[in-house]
């Protein structure tokens, strides 16, 4: 994401966050514009024609309103992508979409953590994990999962801008690194 891609989405993203919340729509309206932002990222087509300048407007909003039909979108999230779209910010989306999300979080006092195993971890752990980071956090802990075989083992944790390394790749890397200056 480019420095003015950033800029463009935090400025829509506030907005559209302002609306949500007057209308008391915040929950709807992100899920809705993620789910937009995801089927226009995976759509080379959709995104070629939808930044067409060849393309009228009265062609673009037929093709976003059927496109919200068959999505379930309000008016709501279908009027802010019309306005991105006849402001030529569209390409934006995503990223207006992933600021929303963590705006909508933010003021619902969620903390999005990912944590990385090498493989998949039984429930009790996430729970046990889940209860932890809330605890050291002060407020409600969404887990999102993933896998990287070469973690090896133990858990890397992702926090924000904080990374918790205690993988078994991590600790190897440290070691290396130690040897490497002694």
């Amino acid at each position: 994401m480019s420095l003015n891609e950033g800029a463009i989405a935090a400025r829509y993203a506030q907005a559209v966050f302002e609306l949500g919340v007057e209308a008391n729509q915040l929950a709807p309206l992100t899920s809705q514009l993620q789910k937009l932002a995801e089927v226009y990222e995976g759509s080379a087509d959709l995104r070629s024609v939808l930044q067409d300048p060849l393309v009228g407007e009265p062609a673009r909003t037929e093709i976003l309103k059927a496109l919200a039909a068959r999505l379930g979108i309000t008016a709501l999230a279908l009027n802010t992508v019309r306005v991105l779209t006849q402001r030529r910010r569209l390409f934006a989306l995503p990223a207006i979409a992933r600021r929303l999300a963590a705006l909508a979080d933010e003021k619902a006092g969620i903390v999005r953590v990912t944590v990385t195993s090498a493989a998949a971890l039984p429930e009790s752990v996430y729970a046990e994990l889940t209860k932890r980071l809330e605890k050291l956090v002060g407020g409600k802990v969404v887990l999102e999962r993933a896998q990287d075989p070469s973690l090896l083992g133990g858990l890397v944790t992702q926090l924000g801008d904080h990374t918790i390394d205690g993988s078994v790749r991590g600790r190897l890397e440290r070691l290396q690194r130690q040897i490497i200056q002694a």
